[in-house]
């Protein structure tokens, strides 16, 4: 179990290099223990140093995740070390570049067994510890390629896919026997990590990743995240990983010949001259100096952001931004509606005041949910926004809560000009707040964030309906400005009772 200061013991297979390496200096930087599982001795020692300057606790193991039982052992030692696992992530793979009646058996065997029984052996070692105390999370570093074969990576892509299938497997069983468990997914898009220069490859050119390309930074965020936050069955990394999954789930057969006529050229360049020896049967970073570290050989290309990543993370926010919007777009839409009908029909002032009244406590009636849904529910509103969950986050959302409930029946029980002007002074005092929270500590940012959208977002719309003219006074009399349909009904009537001369 993770320590009363949040310290958790985590495992990551294939930490030597790459997303493993990178993701491995993102939990030390959490002030978490870190597990470091690979074949690379020198890998795992620079990979050692790493956590140890991030400020995490290190422990390096040299396993092949290929064999079960030095998988196993390795978690058990952990444990005895470090203390019950937490967070196991699997990473470690091996693959081939080569057109598939290119590959061996044995090549294409070794590459299942490194990737698709690695993952499967690394998650029987985790929740064989995790179920009984009906705590952690794994996490699956999976692929694009888990939906969509490409050419070239047939090894690759079927394994990816057998994890795909596997963890969903693993999901629902879990869900059948009600654990607290939780299995993650993480599907990334082409990596710059050293693969590329050590994997075994019989194309002409040298192996790169499919552009466009991420530095492994990014995914290592996405499974902090996920690990942070696994009730999510999936999450995709980058725009290319969701453009192909959609791409894929439309127009599978269009894809193949795309991919047929585009995949070759786009795997492979001449602009790289370093190689490594192949480590599909022993490690490439295994002798004094051989560490690669994180990165590959394509730093000058990679991207160091994702705004799809952004989005992904932060989807309950959108939603309820999204959904602030589209609530006072159809607020005025339907004011709007209400004051074309009374032109037409020349209802009296009172029916103005009224038409507001409506549309008003309709609105309101939208903030009351909001704000009983942080009230009554907090935990869970905050897990969609994808905040932390803990007490005092609880707190902070039942305190904007009610403060919207007092503001919605204020506003709605009497929703003159004065009292919606005011109403959205405050409503801008309280969006501030809510900013100002959000900025203080990125526990109830989400929430904090919400609630200013949606105080900012009625703040708004009272500030429009208040600087509506007419009165909340009946009145039948002409005045200027009066409807031409009314004075024309007025004539009508006038030349009606007068008679010729």
């Amino acid at each position: 179990m993770a320590t009363q200061d949040g310290r958790r013991v985590v495992v990551i297979t294939g930490a030597s290099a790459g997303i493993g390496r990178a993701a491995a200096r993102r939990f030390a930087g959490l002030g978490d223990a870190v597990a470091l599982l690979a074949r690379g001795a020198d890998g795992l020692e620079g990979a050692v140093r790493d956590v140890r300057q991030a400020g995490g606790e290190a422990l390096a193991i040299e396993v092949d995740t290929a064999d079960h039982e030095q998988v196993d052992a390795a978690a058990g030692r952990v444990e005895n070390e470090l203390g019950p696992i937490d967070v196991w992530v699997n990473v470690a793979f091996a693959s081939v570049f080569a057109p598939f009646m290119k590959i061996t058996p044995d090549e294409f065997r070794r590459a299942t067994e490194v990737t698709y029984l690695g993952f499967v052996n690394g998650t029987r070692a985790a929740l064989s510890r995790m179920i009984p105390r009906d705590h952690g999370v794994v996490v699956q570093v999976g692929s694009a390629l888990a939906y969509r074969g490409i050419p070239l990576q047939s090894a690759y892509c079927g394994a990816k896919h057998a994890i795909q299938g596997f963890n969903e497997s693993v999901r629902c069983e879990l869900l059948h026997d009600k654990s607290k468990v939780r299995v993650t997914m993480v599907q990334m898009p082409a990596v710059n990590t050293p693969q590329f220069d050590w994997v075994l490859s019989r194309l002409p050119g040298h192996p790169q990743p499919v552009p466009p390309i991420y530095q492994p930074e990014i995914p290592a965020d996405a499974v902090v995240y996920a690990a942070d936050h696994p009730r999510r069955r999936e999450y995709w990394v980058g725009g290319s990983t969701a453009a192909t999954l959609l791409a894929n789930a439309v127009a599978p057969g269009i894809l193949d010949r795309y991919l047929a006529w585009t995949g070759y050229r786009s795997q492979q360049t001449k602009d790289v001259t370093h190689r490594d020896p192949p480590n599909l049967w022993r490690p490439a970073d295994a002798e004094p100096g051989t560490d690669e570290g994180a990165h590959g050989s394509f730093d000058d290309r990679a991207k160091s952001r994702s705004i799809q990543l952004w989005a992904s993370q932060h989807h309950g926010l959108l939603t309820a931004v999204s959904t602030t919007l589209a609530t006072g777009l159809g607020a005025l839409a339907w004011a709007h509606r209400l004051k074309a009908t009374r032109t037409t029909r020349h209802r009296p002032a009172a029916d103005h005041s009224r038409g507001r009244t409506q549309a008003v406590r309709a609105i309101e009636a939208g903030r009351a949910a909001w704000g009983l849904a942080l009230l009554t529910m907090p935990s869970r509103v905050v897990r969609v926004l994808g905040g932390r969950r803990d007490r005092t986050t609880e707190v902070v959302a039942r305190l904007l809560g009610a403060r919207q409930l007092g503001q919605a029946a204020w506003s709605g029980l009497r929703p003159s000009r004065p009292v919606l002007a005011g109403g959205a002074v405050i409503d801008l005092v309280h969006a501030g707040t809510a900013l100002a929270l959000g900025v203080v500590d990125d526990r109830w940012r989400h929430v904090a964030l919400a609630d200013a959208g949606v105080a900012l977002g009625w703040s708004l719309t009272g500030l429009r309906d208040s600087a509506k003219p007419g009165g909340d006074a009946p009145s039948s009399a002409y005045k200027p400005g009066e409807p031409h349909v009314a004075r024309l009904r007025s004539n009508q009537r006038s030349a009606r009772t007068c008679s010729p001369l």
